[in-house]
């Protein structure tokens, strides 16, 4: 199936604010905004700058937002846009936009409230990856291509691991919190799975003279077969030898599906290495987090590698890239800071990741730099795509 990212079908045509014609514009500029703030308040948790309260502790809060505030707010500016390429059936747009923005919005302002009751918090903040899925289920269910009705499995699996969270804070049941983070970093990686085995080859192919990627049919198969039993595996029995063994085989598969796409050529153009960069990160920390299973290494290590590398570094040259396309602008113009965004996000994962690996005894230093590393990142991100976000069209058609 082609995946035409860069033209959006035709919807209804907008005025001078464009911020809700289409589900990347909210969504992206939501997340790069709390990529920066949400990070450096973080920060100034952690070093006791800001006093600490709320509905979550401070470790618990930095992994819930990370995944379902900014990641989860990416996925759903990606498929609230490419959902429509890829069924033309009809997505959220306008005032419904505009309410799934605000639930997003209201969920991460009531977290950090102090004094909330936890019920009105849990029930907003469950709430919203259930509508994204409900806006979505007609299109991705009656759409000729079937295998997008996993996303609405994926949905499911989100919910389960946000309501794990909020569980194990209510008292309910003891040890559910790391499991339900667990469970959204092995979902949100499936979707990445997915994501990426659609448009990373296309993207090459399209940005690379002479590219062809290899698309081998055993290893697209074997990429979610490996993936969803290590996730349930997981889930079932968390950080064993047998969760590790199936990441391990889950690491070797992607290792092998990155390298069919790749060409030489990509090292031209900044938002397509950025994005091979990326996945090499998801390679990288899958095979950490399968180690981590036999008491290798930390389990902290292997997953800042999946979320700060491979997540943090994929998820920016997306949003980078579609919202180039979907603007109608030339998407290698993407002008001096962002390519500087992409190394230094990269050099963040980096450090947060290896620096402990080498020198543990400066850890606290690891931890700024690569934190004041992926701030810079999104503040590039933030002042390129903001106008970019905001603003219609330059081609003049709607969306």
């Amino acid at each position: 199936m082609s995946l035409q990212i860069g033209e959006p079908p035709i919807m209804r045509k907008t005025g001078r604010f464009a911020l809700f014609a289409l589900g990347f514009r909210p969504f992206f500029l939501a997340a790069g905004i709390s990529a920066l703030v949400l990070l450096g308040l973080w920060l100034a948790l952690w070093q006791g700058v800001v006093p600490a309260g709320g509905y979550f502790t401070l470790v618990e809060w930095h992994a819930h937002e990370m995944l379902f505030g900014y990641t989860a707010a990416v996925i759903a500016g990606f498929l609230l846009t490419a959902v429509k390429n890829w069924t033309g059936m009809a997505v959220p747009v306008g005032r419904q936009l505009l309410i799934l923005s605000l639930v997003w919005l209201l969920a991460r302002l009531m977290v950090v409230t102090p004094g909330m009751p936890g019920m009105p918090v849990a029930l907003v903040d469950l709430a919203f990856i259930p509508l994204v899925g409900w806006s979505l289920w007609r299109p991705l269910w009656h759409g000729q291509n079937k295998v997008n009705r996993m996303f609405l499995l994926i949905f499911a699996g989100m919910t389960l691991a946000n309501l794990l969270v909020h569980l194990d804070v209510a008292g309910v049941g003891s040890s559910l919190w790391p499991r339900g983070v667990y469970l959204m970093v092995d979902m949100v990686l499936l979707v990445l799975l997915l994501v990426a085995g659609r448009v990373v080859p296309f993207f090459t192919e399209k940005a690379v003279p002479g590219a062809r990627a290899r698309v081998r049919p055993w290893v697209e198969n074997a990429t979610f077969v490996s993936m969803m039993l290590a996730a349930l595996t997981e889930l079932m029995f968390p950080h064993g030898p047998a969760g590790g063994t199936l990441l391990l085989l889950t690491a070797m598969v992607q290792g092998i599906r990155l390298a069919g796409w790749y060409h030489h050529g990509i090292w031209r153009v900044p938002i397509l290495w950025v994005l091979h960069l990326g996945y090499a990160w998801l390679v990288l920390g899958l095979a950490l987090r399968g180690l981590a299973g036999f008491d290798l290494l930390s389990y902290a290590i292997a997953l800042h590698a999946i979320t700060v590398g491979g997540i943090g570094v994929l998820t920016l040259g997306m949003m980078s890239r579609v919202a180039l396309g979907h603007t109608g602008r030339n998407i290698n113009d993407t002008g001096p800071l962002i390519p500087v965004a992409f190394v230094l996000l990269n050099l963040g994962a980096a450090f947060r990741v290896f620096g402990p690996l080498l020198v543990v005894e400066k850890f606290n230093l690891w931890i700024n730099i690569a934190g004041g590393l992926w701030m810079l990142a999104f503040m590039a991100f933030v002042l390129v795509y903001t106008p970019i976000l905001i603003r219609p069209r330059i081609d003049g058609r709607p969306g």
